[in-house]
């Protein structure tokens, strides 16, 4: 079917999806308990929504429409309370990271659902490996015009979500050695990687989606796994590199980054996004998802080699007046931790090194989801 009409909506407006993971308390590996927390939880008012994902030990929840920093992380941590208390009548433990340290793919089971199924049978085993848990934030845009300019804007910054969010080291039982090893999974995906380059929706919908519909490859904007989408039905574009952080304040700070970057470049005084910016896209992105914040990037436009961890310093200082209008302060200053702490990868190493096991690290993923001060 054609391509929808972007609908617009208040201009940097968000929200959150958050994929999260189902956990036995027993055993400590992910247990299918999907339909079990969503039957509990259409019991009573839930703060926010709460939908399957591909995989029953999957669910994943969405914020409301939020307008700043603060509102967004109280009805996270509403969200996060509702999953704990339902978690714990069932004894499954709901947390985040981007993986899941030692499940096994092929014993997962698809989700009853009829896209879920066609999905099963379009990828084969790549269905079941997508058993990995990502955040995607959503800004409003005014235009559809605007949200293409956003989005191909925000290329030079994503390798920044990257290595800021980054939560999934493990597999397998084994360090992969990446601090985000959940976008690998991604990439196999053949409708994966960057958008098309336009910034005119007119465009977009004429030359690229309706060709690409012809195929037969795509109905929708939900066929399409890349790294920034326009989502016209919402009239956003949503950011989906992020792994799923272990506390709903990390999630909650990338977002309030997220606004605020966007309002800073919907100044337009940076150099406007071009086709060659993306020369060094999947090199910058690859050393996110390999080093994080130790990882070096090359500037689109200048070509020079700068480091991550100061790129983003240097941009956080950029957006102290944005995030002051925005209601972001508090955001900023939560990525500004991030970036001398370490990241929720460096965390879970430091977790499997103290504890000895995948299984402690599972445990302490766990406690830092239900209440990050007593984790």
């Amino acid at each position: 079917m054609p391509l929808e009409a972007f609908k617009t909506s208040a201009p940097l407006t968000m929200g959150v999806e958050l994929e999260l993971q189902l956990v036995s308390l027993s055993d400590l590996d992910l247990i299918d308990a999907s339909p079990d927390m969503l039957d509990l939880l259409s019991r009573r008012p839930f703060p926010g929504n709460v939908v399957p994902e591909i995989t029953e030990s999957m669910i994943e929840i969405s914020t409301d429409v939020q307008t700043g920093h603060d509102g967004l992380l109280a009805q996270l941590r509403q969200i996060r309370d509702a999953l704990v208390a339902a978690g714990d009548r069932l004894n499954v433990g709901v947390c985040g990271g981007g993986t899941h340290p030692f499940q096994q793919w092929s014993e997962r089971k698809i989700f009853s659902k009829p896209r879920f199924k066609e999905v099963s049978q379009l990828y084969g085993y790549l269905a079941k490996q997508f058993t990995i848990f990502g955040q995607h934030i959503h800004v409003g845009c005014a235009s559809a015009d605007d949200a293409m300019f956003l989005l191909h804007s925000l290329n030079r910054y994503v390798p920044h979500f990257i290595a800021l969010a980054a939560a999934s080291p493990f597999v397998q039982r084994r360090d992969t050695l990446f601090n985000s090893a959940r976008l690998n999974s991604v990439f196999a995906f053949p409708l994966s990687g960057r958008a098309p380059f336009t910034l005119s929706w007119h465009e977009f919908e004429r030359d690229y989606f309706a060709s690409m519909e012809r195929t037969g490859i795509v109905k929708s904007m939900k066929d399409f796994y890349w790294d920034i989408r326009p989502k016209p039905e919402y009239g956003t574009i949503e950011l989906r590199v992020c792994d799923t952080p272990l506390t709903v304040e990390r999630a909650a700070g990338l977002a309030g980054y997220l606004q605020a970057l966007c309002r800073c470049l919907l100044e337009r005084s940076e150099a406007p996004p071009a086709e060659s910016d993306y020369l060094v896209y999947n090199y910058n992105r690859f050393q996110a998802c390999r080093f994080g914040l130790d990882g070096t990037l090359v500037h689109p436009k200048t070509y020079e080699a700068i480091s991550l961890r100061e790129d983003i310093l240097s941009t956080l200082r950029r957006l102290e007046h944005h995030a002051g209008a925005t209601g972001a302060t508090q955001a900023l200053a939560h990525i500004y931790q991030v970036t001398h702490e370490g990241s929720d990868a460096s965390y879970l190493r430091r977790q499997y090194k103290e504890r000895g096991s995948s299984e402690g690290m599972v445990e302490a993923a766990i406690a830092r989801f239900r209440d990050q001060d007593s984790a």
